[in-house]
């Protein structure tokens, strides 16, 4: 268990300090900047997976318009 918590406090100081710094500079809360950061990951996510549901919809739908029909002199 140890194991597990010594780099996580690690990255949760160093990570809160840069957020507190960086909200310093820009004269508002860490608060805020931090959940700007969560806030701006699943926007980042979730685009991606939107764009992933568009490109296959819009493959599907090609596929069904442009479909080879066998002519009918093939019979």
């Amino acid at each position: 268990m140890q194991l597990f918590h010594k780099p996580l406090l690690y990255f949760q100081k160093r990570g809160y300090y840069v957020c507190q710094r960086i909200a310093d500079k820009l004269g508002i809360r860490a608060k805020i900047v931090r959940t700007s950061f969560m806030y701006l990951t699943f926007v980042t996510v979730g685009f991606g997976f939107a764009l992933y549901l568009f490109l296959a919809f819009w493959i599907r739908i090609k596929d069904i318009i442009y479909t080879k029909r066998t002519s009918v002199f093939d019979l």
